[in-house]
Parts: structure tokens; sequence; C-alpha cells
């Protein structure tokens, strides 16, 4: 195992790095645009031998940065960034753009071989109203020079503050077809599109869009800069609300979602809370069928 290091700009982002290769970074306090929804995020993200695995701000869609918890449809609010779908007039600039706003760090700790954060954030409306209370945990863990791998645990829960229901959708939700993105979203680099998608049972490929069956999905891609190729593998881990369907691309672009109302709306009562689990292993290679079936039944959440 190889120890973590920890650089933090206060008020900006906290960087984790294992030798020196900085693995990600997580930004909480940039200054972004308002059409692009501001809320923390993590770019770059690289694999143990510098390979980025992210992408930040492309200019298909310039609110995708890394990965990210965002919401594209709450109640009218539009927490993703960018346009909101509107049935029968497609994607519509509206003045209905939330904030994400980091508050506070209630934990940074560093064990040597594991970093956890615990962030309390607050989602405030386009109109300045308080929705949502989250809190959210980040652990950085299983980093094994050996394999190539490192781990992100991301946990969340969602506590509605508005003072009644939200409706929390997607565009798919909303009548656009396999276009359930909400939640948990990875935006890959560039070079990945293309790659390949795999998942449990021997299945994969695009048509896994709107799928519930797979516990995981993994996706390979070949780097940019440095050589040969690397694994993105996402666990989409559970949910106490609805199910967690899988959001995939790679064409286009690449991106995966372990979606939590890809065509189902979820009712949050007011003070209820929704949390979610994931788990993402970032590998040094392109791994084989096996190896990803493997690494998902040695690390399943």
């Amino acid at each position: 195992m190889t120890g973590l290091t920890v650089t933090h700009e206060h008020g900006l982002k906290i960087g984790v790095g294992v030798g020196d290769v900085e693995i990600a970074s997580y930004v909480y306090g940039h200054d972004l645009p308002t059409f692009e929804a501001p809320k923390p995020y993590l770019y770059p993200m690289r694999t143990l031998s510098g390979a980025l695995v992210a992408a930040y701000r492309p200019h298909d869609h310039r609110w995708h940065k890394g990965l990210q918890m965002t919401w594209s449809h709450v109640s009218g609010q539009n927490f993703w960034g960018g346009n909101t779908y509107v049935h029968g007039q497609g994607y519509v600039a509206l003045d209905n753009v939330g904030t994400m706003r980091h508050d506070s760090f209630d934990i940074i700790d560093l064990t040597g071989d594991e970093l956890t954060l615990r962030e309390s954030l607050t989602w405030v409306a386009s109109t300045g109203e308080s929705w949502v209370a989250e809190t959210r945990t980040l652990r950085f863990h299983g980093v094994d020079a050996g394999r190539g791998t490192w781990l992100l645990d991301f946990g969340t829960e969602l506590r509605n503050i508005r003072g009644e229901a939200l409706e929390l959708g997607s565009p798919t939700t909303h009548g656009r077809p396999n276009a359930g993105y909400t939640g948990f979203f990875w935006r890959g680099p560039r070079g990945f599109t293309g790659g390949e998608i795999i998942t449990a049972g021997g299945g994969g490929g695009p048509e896994t869009m709107g799928s519930t069956e797979s516990p995981w999905l993994a996706y390979t891609g070949k780097n940019d800069d440095v050589d040969g190729g690397a694994t993105v593998l996402v666990l989409a881990g559970s949910t106490t609300h609805g199910t967690l369907t899988w959001f995939v691309r790679n064409d286009p672009f690449p991106a995966v979602n372990p979606s939590p109302a890809f065509d189902k709306e979820i009712t949050l009562a007011d003070g209820d809370s929704l949390s979610l689990q994931h788990r993402v292993a970032v590998a040094d290679r392109i791994w084989t069928r096996a190896e990803c079936e493997g690494f998902a039944a040695e690390h399943s959440l």
C-alpha cells in the first residue's frame, strides 16, 4: 500500500496525491458562471501514473466538470447547469439555475492510506431560497501500486428544507427518452470517446443505457499524453429512494451515471432525506472483462 498526501488551498480545493502524482483535486470554492450551476467537483482525476481520466468544461457541455453530484430537474429548478429540457420545446435557457454552496468541512481526516472528507452544503435555488441541506462524505482509499488502483467512496444525504415537497427528476421524466441523467455523474476525457463499456453477466456496450441489472459498470479508454489506457469502474451502490439506473454513453462523449431518477420522479417530502452510496475505482490499465468482474466482486458495496 502507498500512503496519501494532502494539500489544502483553504477556500478553494483539496488535492490528494500519491507520490508525485495528484490523483484527485476536490474543488469546492471555484468562482464559476451562474449558468454552469456552481458546485463542488473532482477535477483533475488521474491514474497512479498520471493519466487524466476526467474532463473539465468541455466545449459541448461547459457545466460538465470531472466527477460531480448534481441534479437536472428539481421542482422546476436546474442544479445541473446549462439549458433545461422542456417537453415540446427541447432545451431552453431558463432563469432557473441553482447552486450548491459549500458551507463547511466537518471532517478532514488523513490516516496514512485513507483520507475522509465530510462536507456540509446547501442547495440554493435561483430565487435565493435554500432547498436542500446536504451532508457529503468522500473517502479516498485502496491505493495499490502493484495493481495500479485507487478507490473513492462517495456518500450523500439530501434533506429537504424547502418547506414543501420536492420533485426530483430528469429530462426523461420530463419527456426525453434515454436522457435520465441526474445524480452522481462522471464525464470522461475526450480521448475516451468510443471506449468499451463492460457490465456484469457478459453485458455492456451503449445498450446498457437505461438498464438496472448490473451492480457495476466499467469504462475503458486510451490515454492521451501518457502511454497506454485506463479503466474507470463505478459500483452503483445504493439509494434509499427509487432504483439506480445506468445512464452511459461512449459517443459523442464518455459519461457514466448511476441515476436515481432515470425515468421515475422521486417525491421528497419536506424534512425527509434521500441517501446515495457509490464507489469508483480508477485503474492504471485497460482491464479485461475478467479483471473487471473480479475487482467488482472483491470491492462490492
